[in-house]
């Protein structure tokens, strides 16, 4: 979705002008790389949680109690410890991080119109589905370079914000907690922003048969563990990859952009002016499935939007 820059109406006919072009297509996929190098990078980005369970669990199985109360200090202070996100370490680190993981699966990422991207715009990329991890974002990140956007950042849910090392790795790879603040202060610094309307709330409706398969996952079922999730605004679930370990499956993915969808820029909208925006996302987002679901593989599967389906004022934190 792209956003209308400050009223300006001649650049909102240039961008309608430009929608009526042939469309340019592009596409990218990951190159897999040394294996060694693969497994330390996923493990990097997606292995900090198990990490510290397994630290957490070993504190209290091996040392005394009082170790294991200043191990559980350390990590409280990793969880507060300032982060420079701007770290030219942590950066190089998010690169190589980048450039294994798209390679790994490998991702594929397909864009209707390359050429609809103005790399002096500011773009918000609805994400879907969320599932175990959104980690397909991994193929519109800046430092992947696929897109022509360098300013890129992905708005994550804040507790990522408050998992010790995560917090660090998932921050130099562009992320950053998804607040109304954070929203609309990187949109007015010309920065693109991808969100998964669904949220973390999408894990409770996750149905085997429907999801990636780069991930085993279990979770309770029932009311009551709905309502715990919603009290929480989290879905607690359990996954694991290849022997066990936080390492995914190897499956392709596929990722899809569709071409901008050109609002009116409207500084206090009613909710029927929301509604009627997101109804043009969601008819986008299922025209987009339809179209290119067999090219992934998943032909005979119909599009669900079961959480995304109703439009809402968020009230960001």
């Amino acid at each position: 979705m792209a956003l209308e820059g400050n009223g300006d109406m001649q650049r909102r006919q240039l961008l309608v002008a430009e929608s009526a072009q042939p469309p340019t297509p592009a596409e990218f996929s990951g190159t897999p790389g040394s294996i060694l190098h693969t497994i330390l990078a996923l493990g990097l980005w997606l292995g900090a949680v198990h990490f510290i369970i397994i630290v957490v669990l070993a504190s209290f199985i091996f040392l005394s109690f009082h170790k294991a109360l200043m191990v559980l200090g350390l990590l409280v202070i990793f969880m507060v410890v300032p982060i420079d996100g701007r770290s030219k370490w942590g950066r190089n680190l998010a690169r190589y991080i980048c450039k294994h993981a798209v390679g790994y699966f490998p991702v594929n990422l397909y864009v209707e119109d390359i050429k609809a991207f103005d790399p002096n715009e500011a773009y918000v990329f609805g994400y879907e589905p969320h599932s175990v991890w959104p980690i397909g974002v991994v193929s519109l990140a800046d430092l992947t370079g696929f897109l022509p956007l360098q300013k890129i950042k992905v708005l994550a849910s804040t507790a990522v914000f408050y998992t010790p090392f995560l917090r660090h790795i998932w921050s130099w790879l562009g992320l950053t907690p998804a607040t109304r603040k954070n929203f609309t202060s990187l949109l007015a610094s010309g920065y693109s922003c991808i969100i998964v309307p669904g949220g973390v709330k999408e894990a409770f409706y996750m149905e085997h048969g429907s999801e990636s398969d780069v991930y085993n996952w279990w979770k309770p079922s029932g009311k009551l563990f709905f309502e715990f999730s919603r009290a929480i605004k989290f879905t607690p679930i359990f996954f694991w990859g290849v022997l066990g370990s936080p390492l995914p499956l190897r499956h392709p993915m596929h990722v899809v952009v569709g071409r901008p969808i050109v609002p009116k820029k409207i500084p206090q909208p009613t909710l029927e002016e929301v509604a009627e925006v997101h109804g043009r996302f969601v008819e986008a987002l299922q025209d987009l499935f339809e179209r290119h679901k067999a090219r992934a593989g998943y032909g005979d599967c119909a599009a669900e939007n079961s959480v995304i389906d109703q439009p809402v004022l968020v009230n960001w934190s």
